[in-house]
């Protein structure tokens, strides 16, 4: 967060910033706020959405009047390898005295081979004379030992940071917007226009009248398919379900690997039949209407996931990938939302992946704020009486989370005759074994803690710490 703040003062300094356009806000914001984030949460998660930020951030830093994130995104990654060849050439063309590094590097060349020669005929006189081959290995072991004692004090892991660290910040103050992906930011349309143009079909079937009709044919069976489907699901899933016992893990993970599947070719049926003039084909009501049903019984589905995974989170508590699923499903719901919006208005696929683009980053920026970790903590030990408790999980929890995870024997005991009454699991892990766990790692995290300086500072395990510790 530290350099983070220090490298966005340069900018605003250089006057590299000026929040002139919407992807520009959107980017340093959501920058800025990651950069917080990883010290106010301090999570994996948190870390990885900084680093998706700050790429986001650069990819518009080098054209910030880029409209969609994708090419931001296409522009950063593009960045990150040019900057560093930008970089080498640069430090090629320093020297002194007017000799440049990669001239001096270039000429020093033709020595490769004579020394290459030389090292092999040292090679062979040695194996030759044991004399000789005992002054080689002397002189060898002088070479060796002076090195030793100038490397002696090195650091290899700083030596490493360093470089790591010269590859990004090259990567983050070095500015060359890749000119491909900007013409295609720039020649992008977000609403189609009609293509008056004859262009030569290798078949009559891709004739538009008869695209009309396989249109009309493929979403007329799919939107049989599905509404078997959904009807089976609106009746079994959401009024008539019972809970025998079962996990319920298939029972979620089937629904949303369909969930999933369907969507991608929902999308991908209606990118390709509204991809063209096909939209301003006179006729084409019927399709569209079957569009509109398919996008609908898309939504019924999604509805149906989450009617499952709110049952899997009923019976079996929170888990990282219940909460994915369930933030999976609002994107979902949206990508809907923007192929509807397609169809009714002509929109473009530049569209779509523009609108899904942002509103996917807007949510996981928001999303890695959460300290989920005690979240799920919380939640599974207040639910304990009514829902499953994976104490196994409990006890993998992260260190912040401490505080919510360490309960005493007589409560945990409690909890497991509960549990055992209702569930009776052979992998349940038994009180003694979790309170010893838990313990173990509360004077783990006690050292760690103390041992941290102001800069592995960050506010959970701050206040974890104070919690668990308070004299």
């Amino acid at each position: 967060m530290l350099f983070d703040v220090l490298f966005l003062f340069w900018l605003i300094g250089t006057k590299q910033v000026s929040w002139k356009h919407q992807n520009e806000i959107i980017a340093s914001s959501g920058f800025f706020l990651t950069a917080l984030f990883t010290v106010l949460t301090h999570s994996t998660f948190s870390y990885f959405m900084h680093f998706l930020a700050i790429s986001m951030f650069i990819g518009v830093l080098n054209y910030p009047k880029v409209r969609s994130l994708v090419n931001a995104a296409l522009i950063s990654i593009v960045a990150l390898f040019q900057s560093q060849g930008i970089f080498a050439k640069l430090l090629s063309g320093t020297g002194m005295k007017g000799r440049t590094i990669g001239g001096l590097l270039w000429k020093a060349r033709i020595f490769i081979i004579p020394v290459f020669i030389i090292f092999l005929f040292v090679g062979l006189y040695s194996f030759s004379n044991p004399v000789f081959g005992d002054m080689v290995n002397n002189l060898g072991l002088g070479i060796q030992n002076t090195f030793n004692f100038i490397f002696e004090g090195l650091d290899f892991f700083l030596l490493l940071t360093f470089l790591l660290c010269l590859f990004i910040s090259i990567y983050l103050f070095t500015q060359i917007p890749n000119k491909g992906y900007v013409e295609q930011d720039i020649n992008a349309i977000e609403v189609l226009d009609r293509d008056k143009k004859k262009r030569p079909r290798w078949f009559k079937l891709t004739g538009l009248k008869n695209e009309y009709k396989a249109g009309v044919f493929l979403l007329l069976i799919l939107n049989a398919l599905l509404l078997i489907l959904n009807v089976l699901d609106v009746y079994w899933v959401w009024f008539n379900f019972a809970w025998e016992g079962q996990t319920l893990k298939q029972f979620v993970h089937e629904g949303t690997y369909l969930l999933i599947f369907s969507i991608l070719i929902s999308m991908a049926v209606v990118l390709y039949f509204f991809r063209g003039n096909l939209n301003f084909y006179a006729k084409n009501k019927l399709l569209k209407y079957l569009g509109y049903i398919w996008l609908i019984q898309n939504g019924v589905l999604v509805i149906s996931v989450g009617i499952r995974n709110f049952r899997y989170i009923e019976y079996f508590s929170l888990a990282y990938k219940r909460i994915g699923v369930i933030l999976f499903l609002v994107l979902a719901l949206y990508g809907l939302y923007t192929v509807a919006r397609k169809i009714q208005f002509k929109k473009s696929a530049f569209y779509l992946f523009k609108s899904n683009a942002l509103v996917l980053y807007s949510v996981l920026i928001v999303a890695s704020f959460v300290n989920w970790d005690s979240f799920i903590a919380k939640y599974n030990f207040a639910h304990a009486n009514t829902s499953y408790l994976h104490l196994n999980y409990m006890a993998s929890l992260s260190d912040k989370s401490l505080p919510h995870l360490d309960k005493s024997l007589t409560e945990l005991t409690q909890i497991n005759a509960i549990q055992n009454e209702k569930y009776g699991f052979e992998y349940t892990m038994q009180p003694e074994e979790y309170r010893r766990i838990v313990n173990n790692r509360k004077l783990d995290f006690k050292k760690k803690w103390e041992s941290k300086n102001i800069l592995s500072w960050n506010l959970p395990e701050y206040l974890a710490y104070k919690e668990l510790f308070p004299n």
